[in-house]
């Protein structure tokens, strides 16, 4: 393994692209990057790549964390729907992702709905779910299906597999999210972003030509980029570089695992599966064509076909929370209140922290203070 990531880790190297990024930094007034994926943050303030940065070069975390943007409403009515199941006999056994399983909403988490009593499991990928399905066959499982598109592709296998053996007591609530198109939201909104360091995993799926449009329309260069320390850097070089002489395209950094037309059949798959509707993104607001939902003529797989409680439209955040400006990019989570004081990881105030992705956890394990 070593001999593969070396060189992304080799310090020399990364003494050798620093120093580039500061004789590029000199020839421009300053550049604003956002990434938009948990694992480039822990990358960037694990490694305390912004430390060895000059002052003009600005990097700043996008909506990057599908569980933080997931809407309270969607886990509320997620966790009405199993005490609806199991007031009309049917028992549900949910299941989601360790992430999601603490994030407070004022109606209390997935955690407090198995404090009730209810079965709510911790599954690493929605196949555990399928294999808990075929292991209960008189319960319903409904997998509380978060994430973009690197969660999006599986689903939308998962759902294959049980559309073609016929299995009927696997559901989803689906809560899926599209990376770019949120992104273009965001730019519409006159968020400034000079740059995008785009995620690799995404971009596995989507390829080169899903992220085009947005050089095309907006003339933001962008790179797509590994999650290794020089994968980083050298995504921060070029962006510097491309930004100064007025470069807007796609530059594919990670192409020991990316293809300029992606995964062609993960593609087939979603769209077969899911349609593209407007979304609510906690604290953000309703993105248009950002959202996917399961297709009409798979309405039988998903939960809210069967139950669909109403649920009243929610808070985001706690009062005093920044997790909406941390999203948008506008602040640091050492500029919230709450963070590191009333907000940590084993108390959680808002969906940043509770994330394994989410930015204030991210600073609040490795101490960032920058």
């Amino acid at each position: 393994m070593e001999s593969i990531v070396g060189p992304y880790r080799d310090r020399e190297i990364a003494r050798k692209l620093v120093e580039k990024i500061r004789e590029e930094a000199k020839l421009i007034d300053e550049i604003r990057i956002m990434h938009v994926c948990g694992t480039h943050e822990d990358t960037i303030t694990r490694s305390g790549i912004r430390s060895l940065l000059p002052e003009n070069v600005k990097v700043v975390s996008g909506p990057g964390c599908p569980v933080c943007i997931t809407p309270v409403e969607d886990i509320v009515k997620m966790m009405e729907i199993v005490r609806n199941a199991r007031e009309e006999g049917e028992e549900i056994i949910l299941t989601t992702f360790g992430d999601m399983y603490k994030i407070p909403t004022p109606g209390g988490s997935f955690a407090d709905l198995r404090g009730e009593g209810y079965d709510v499991r911790i599954v690493y990928s929605i196949f555990d779910s399928y294999k808990i399905a075929r292991e209960n066959p008189d319960k319903t499982v409904v997998h509380f299906s978060p994430g973009f598109e690197t969660t999006t592709a599986p689903a939308a296998g998962m759902l294959n597999v049980v559309a073609q053996e016929g299995i009927e007591n696997f559901k989803i609530y689906s809560v899926h999210r599209l990376t770019p198109q949120g992104i273009e939201v965001l730019v519409k909104q006159k968020s400034r972003i000079d740059a995008l360091i785009d995620a690799g995993h995404v971009s596995t799926i989507i390829g080169v030509k899903g992220w085009e449009f947005l050089s095309e329309r907006y003339g933001i260069p962008q790179v797509i980029a590994g999650f290794e320390p020089n994968d980083v850097l050298m995504a921060i070089l070029l962006l510097v570089r491309m930004y100064r002489e007025g470069d807007s395209r796609v530059v594919n950094e990670y192409r020991r695992a990316v293809k300029y037309e992606g995964n062609v059949v993960a593609q087939k798959l979603i769209d077969n599966f899911f349609e593209v509707v407007d979304a609510k993104w906690r604290a953000l607001g309703v993105f248009p064509g950002t959202g996917l939902e399961v297709r009409k003529e798979w309405k039988e797989l998903e939960i809210r076909t069967h139950y669909n409680p109403k649920v009243p439209r929610l808070p985001d955040l706690e009062k005093g929370c920044l997790c909406g400006a941390v999203l948008r990019g506008l602040a640091m989570p050492t500029d919230c209140p709450h963070f590191g004081k009333t907000c940590t990881p084993r108390h959680p105030v808002g969906p940043c922290m509770v994330s394994y992705e989410g930015t204030c956890q991210i600073f609040y394990k490795y101490g960032a203070l920058f």
